[in-house]
């Protein structure tokens, strides 16, 4: 049942939506939609993406360091019970590991969403919760985050052709001056689909942002109270969905653990990253971070001193 698992684990019972991720992102051409689902899943057979989740980054420390520097968690749910990814853009710094790490580590918060949570979402809401909200917090973007572009292009890239779809809308918060500068020539890349999905809030989007979730559910850095340096408060790190210590994160780390475990193979658990191959780059994401480039060398050349 090696293919039907795998479907399973692309559709998680409701074949219909996962069907119309692909046609939406393919603008409903069913020729292109088809061929799109048949690359990704030879896509998932050639990297064995539904053992991923057998493949925990070991030691611990390794994992924390990644955990570190490749901001991302979940930080609660909407009011519609979708669940609300949080991503710290501006400081993940991806500097602890090799990319193969980082990408094997996205891949496996993907699977975990897709596999775990949503279908626990779609469970309590009683209908298919198959999507996401995700909140980027631009704090701390700098010119030197061109550095990660070949990174984040990579992840970009594996989203779009395998998971497409699978983000309701983006709320992009913090957003400094620079960010500003480039939005206006990102934006006529974009899709008229992806456009639609994003939206940039003023300041760290609190107000916005609770006409849709519970304050409990608001990422850290959205909670600041009036401006100023109010960045770092929050208590400990409990707060902190992009910390190993949030529940999040410890639930996701123990599960791949057990998987792998269970999986039974007596033999220890490998150290090392699983290499996963990277899509050649050609989606929209690649050229937003190729404008984004080109922006930021403009802006750093006006700005020097």
């Amino acid at each position: 049942g090696g293919f039907l698992q795998m479907l399973q684990n692309i559709h998680q019972g409701y074949p219909t939506e996962a069907l119309l991720r692909f046609l939406k992102a393919r603008d409903w051409n069913v020729q292109k939609a088809h061929k799109m689902m048949l690359d990704c899943l030879e896509w998932r057979t050639q990297n064995e993406i539904d053992k991923i989740l057998t493949k925990p980054i070991v030691p611990v420390d390794l994992y924390r360091a990644i955990r570190d520097s490749q901001l991302v968690g979940v930080s609660g749910y909407s009011k519609e019970g979708l669940p609300v990814i949080a991503i710290g853009v501006g400081l993940s710094t991806y500097d602890k590991a090799s990319v193969h790490y980082y990408v094997q580590s996205h891949i496996q918060m993907n699977e975990y969403r897709d596999r775990v949570v949503l279908p626990s979402a779609s469970k309590k809401q009683g209908r298919p919760i198959c999507t996401c909200l995700k909140i980027l917090d631009m704090s701390g973007l700098k010119l030197s985050a061109l550095s990660q572009i070949k990174l984040m292009t990579a992840i970009t890239t594996i989203d779009d052709l395998n998971y497409p779809e699978k983000t309701e809308t983006y709320y992009i918060v913090n957003v400094p001056y620079i960010f500003s500068a480039c939005w206006k020539t990102i934006k006529p890349l974009l899709q008229e689909r992806t456009k639609k999905k994003i939206q940039v809030l003023k300041g760290c989007g609190k107000d916005e942002l609770l006409k849709i979730m519970d304050y409990e559910s608001l990422p850290h850095f959205c909670r600041r109270e009036g401006s100023g340096s109010g960045r770092h408060i929050s208590n400990g790190t409990v707060d902190n969905c992009f910390s190993l210590d949030h529940s999040f994160h410890q639930e996701l780390y123990n599960y791949v653990k057990q998987q792998a475990l269970a999986k039974g193979s007596s033999a220890p658990i490998r150290h090392g990253s699983v290499h996963v191959r990277f899509p050649e780059p050609d989606t929209e994401g690649t050229k937003i971070f190729d404008t984004l480039e080109t922006e930021f060398q403009k802006l750093g050349n006006e700005h020097k001193v």
